[in-house]
């Protein structure tokens, strides 16, 4: 009986919200993020074969998927280690207010991966897919900017926490999901790497996979707060 009246209490404060938020708000960032996501895909599809032409293309070359390379592809990965250097350099001068030792271990571990696939050549392919999980980055950052703002009860904020949900789920869950099955239908490929990339293979993308988990639960449990204030807000309001 508790958990039926809990879950009526639940289903009421849905109800409550929905009917005081303002509309427009919600379909402006559903919409945005749909132009984000089609900009994103568009300008991938022009870029991409600028850069790599056919190299990651399974009907454009008999070669195994784990041994593909070029330069422009080494040059991405130089740049991404950069990247991972220049924002752990950051966490660990401000830690812990840029994050925690999750996020050290996050950059670590993906240098480590990085690393090997640009002096081994091998598995370019799996890093390229797990570093476009870094395309919400830019929500992340904007969300901690507007916090030490002072600015967590602005439309912005609101507005970004909901594209970053969506995004995180997107880019930082399901893809991880194509990324596995993809893995376990050329797993004979896989195990052709040398011993060393091969057991990185085995090990870091679920490590970073769970720590997506573990933090989308935070992402969303703070828009649900957020939200939960703002209901409250328009409940004494009227």
């Amino acid at each position: 009986m508790a958990d039926l009246n809990h879950a009526s209490s639940g289903y009421i404060t849905i109800i409550n919200h929905a009917s005081s938020s303002d509309p427009i708000l919600w379909l402006f960032s559903v919409f945005g993020g749909i132009i984000m996501c089609k900009t994103a895909y568009e300008l991938m599809g022009v870029f991409s074969p600028l850069i790599f032409e056919d190299l990651f293309d399974e009907r454009g070359q008999k070669e195994s998927i784990i041994n593909r390379t070029s330069p422009s592809s080494d040059i991405i990965l130089g740049i991404s280690i950069g990247y991972f250097l220049s924002d752990l350099a950051m966490i660990i001068w401000t830690y812990p207010t840029l994050g925690g030792l999750e996020y050290v271990l996050h950059h670590g571990l993906s240098m480590l991966a990085i690393g090997q696939s640009v002096l081994s050549g091998q598995a370019q392919f799996y890093i390229f897919m797990v570093l476009f999980t870094e395309i919400t980055t830019p929500f992340v950052n904007l969300r901690w900017y507007l916090d030490v703002a002072g600015k967590k009860n602005s439309t912005l904020y609101l507005s970004n926490g909901v594209a970053m949900v969506v995004g995180w789920l997107v880019a930082r869950v399901v893809l991880f999901v194509f990324f596995f099955y993809h893995l376990f239908m050329h797993f004979d490929q896989v195990k052709q790497m040398y011993p060393t990339g091969f057991y990185s293979m085995l090990t870091i993308p679920p490590a970073l996979a769970m720590m997506n988990l573990f933090w989308f639960w935070k992402i969303a449990k703070g828009l649900i707060k957020t939200l939960t204030k703002l209901r409250r807000g328009h409940a004494h309001s009227s």
